[in-house]
């Protein structure tokens, strides 16, 4: 089924600004701004999220398997040109060729997916630039590179056949040697986890396995000056549950909760394990090495409840994520854990990628607006991890976002030296805004706010090129 044939969607990820778009734009000059967008910032502001052109039915979306989509805006000279498209993998265009669904879980038809591929990458979760390549990301698939500005397909990239297991969705760039860092992960068969070193000119250095004894969800990792670090958390694949007709990724404390910490180059069986109180963290926001001290930074929440058939009741906030530190020390095995933020719950919490794995002051995270992940994003929070404090950017009613990126200044000297870039989309006046935030003085508000030619929905995470 066409999504564009369903005349009155019931399912909410297909109304409102959650509903996908089907026409895209090339380099489409912005002519309406609020303000004025700095001469200095040159470069692209890139959101991906799931944008679906086909499912079987509303009631069996979930918005994990939307086809990947990218929404870009490109500065230069003042001005802002936008973009969009599809990223147009294999599978994307098989089922474009096909005209319905292909790939469809256990209902997926067998001699279709033969004659195309047993598996579909929707390269839908995040993107990074490294070595030269853009690259959309997914974790249950190979990165799939495109070029920029227009966002042409170029292919699946495996590293020359190297990737043990699909690759992260969420790497981390070295500043200091400018290498790729990033764990996969099986579902079907182990080894369930790997963690594998790209170097600068982009040729996989290093891959080893690292053995955990179930499937998890492991979506993001952290990294310091000498170490990976892996959560091995209890959000956990179980095929006897899908057996039964439930979902198979579900929360199950029993599993425990721990993080790893591998030296960098060193093989799986050497990574120190660290039990933790039992959580769940989607995303870190860092980490850092202080003396014998791994310091990681990362939103919180209590559980889970993806996958299980009942969600919180109203009030209870054990599905917020909020943000919050574990320190590890590495000769002793002490684990330290507090709360950053008892108050407002966050997500996609970005910083100063120049002070990725290095002991950092700001971080600037998506606020939630109510208790749950699924009350949407109704502003910017400014961290000061040195002193505390926090300072908000409130949207304004009927305004919600998304993830906030970090683009540096040119000349920039400090870490603050910067904008923070992030689309919203105003329901009152019915449209999408990009704007930009000078970082040094975010209080302020937007130095502008960039009328987009058409509507952007709501997505996953933003990359700054």
């Amino acid at each position: 089924m066409r999504i564009s044939d369903i005349e009155k969607p019931s399912v909410h990820y297909f109304q409102g600004n959650f509903a996908p778009v089907q026409e895209e734009h090339s380099n489409v000059l912005c002519t309406e701004v609020i303000g004025t967008i700095p001469d200095s910032l040159k470069g692209s502001f890139l959101r991906i999220g799931a944008n679906p052109v086909f499912v079987s039915s509303e009631d069996a979306y979930h918005p994990f398997q939307g086809d990947g989509m990218i929404h870009q805006v490109r500065f230069e000279d003042g001005k802002a040109f936008y973009y969009n498209r599809f990223v147009e993998t294999e599978g994307h265009l098989a089922e474009q060729e096909h005209g319905d669904v292909i790939w469809d879980g256990l209902n997926t038809n067998p001699e279709l997916a033969a004659k195309y591929d047993f598996s579909k990458n929707i390269a839908n979760t995040h993107m990074v630039f490294h070595a030269g390549m853009f690259l959309a990301l997914q974790e249950a698939a190979y990165p799939f590179q495109l070029t920029l500005p227009n966002l042409d397909p170029v292919g699946e990239v495996d590293y020359s056949g190297k990737l043990v297991n699909p690759y992260s969705a969420h790497p981390k760039i070295d500043p200091r040697t400018g290498e790729l860092i990033g764990n996969g992960y099986s579902v079907v068969q182990p080894p369930y986890c790997s963690v594998t070193v790209v170097d600068k000119e982009g040729q996989l250095s290093h891959t080893t396995t690292v053995d955990i004894p179930r499937p998890v969800m492991m979506h993001d990792c952290a990294i310091t000056e000498n170490y990976t670090i892996v959560l091995d958390l209890p959000c956990v694949f179980d095929f006897e549950r899908m057996a039964q007709g439930k979902s198979m990724l579900h929360f199950d404390e029993s599993n425990g909760a721990r993080f790893g910490l591998l030296k960098r180059g060193e093989n799986g069986d050497q990574i120190k394990w660290f039990d933790v109180a039992t959580c769940y963290c989607y995303h870190t926001v860092n980490a850092y090495e202080e003396g014998d001290w791994v310091v990681v930074d990362g939103c919180r929440s209590e559980r889970n409840s993806i996958g299980d058939e009942e969600k919180p009741a109203p009030g209870d906030r054990s599905d917020l994520p909020m943000l919050y530190q574990w320190r590890f020390n590495l000769d002793t095995g002490k684990v330290v854990e507090k709360a950053l933020d008892k108050e407002w719950g966050c997500e996609f919490a970005r910083i100063n990628e120049t002070w990725i794995g290095a002991k950092y002051r700001y971080s600037y995270a998506a606020r939630i607006a109510g208790d749950t992940l699924e009350s949407g994003f109704d502003g910017i929070i400014k961290y000061d991890m040195e002193t505390g404090d926090s300072s908000h950017y409130p949207y304004g009613e009927g305004r919600l976002g998304g993830e906030p990126i970090f683009a540096p200044k040119p000349d920039g000297q400090n870490e603050e030296d910067g904008w923070v870039i992030g689309f919203v989309r105003d329901e009152k006046l019915g449209r999408s805004e990009c704007i930009i935030i000078d970082a040094a003085d975010f209080e302020a508000g937007p130095v502008a706010r960039i009328v987009m030619p058409a509507r952007v929905p709501f997505g996953f995470h933003s990359a700054w090129v």
